[in-house]
């Protein structure tokens, strides 16, 4: 038999550890579902990566746009969506544009990814 916590009998735990302490409230996953969508393509994914991995922390446009076979409109656009999802910000020089990485945005995705450490207290 089962419990109501969807352990066996006698048991406290669970087959499955969780993932988050606590479930999303609906102004979090409001707040988190453009980001998620953002990262949801390929090649906007393929972007923040580049972005985030590049020595000094920040990139042209015009280092981006040879690593795809899409046209610069089209790689700016998704910069575009990846800025307004609040991942990345940009910085106008001359004729470039400069990304940049936001960490309090992957770190806010990172925390909400990342699976609470064990209780030591509890596996005692």
């Amino acid at each position: 038999m089962v419990s109501a916590d969807g352990a066996g009998p006698g048991t406290a735990e669970r087959c499955c550890p969780t993932l988050l302490a606590a479930p999303l409230d609906e102004d979090q996953a409001a707040e988190l579902a453009p980001v998620f969508k953002a990262l949801g393509d390929p090649v906007r994914l393929r972007l923040l990566s580049m972005i985030a991995s590049r020595a000094g922390g920040e990139v042209c446009v015009c280092d981006l746009t040879p690593a795809f076979a899409l046209s610069q409109p089209t790689i700016s656009h998704h910069l575009k969506l990846l800025r307004q999802a609040g991942l990345i910000a940009a910085e106008r020089r001359g004729t470039w544009v400069h990304y940049r990485l936001l960490p309090a945005a992957t770190d806010r995705l990172a925390a909400v990814l990342t699976r609470p450490a064990p209780d030591p207290a509890a596996t005692s």
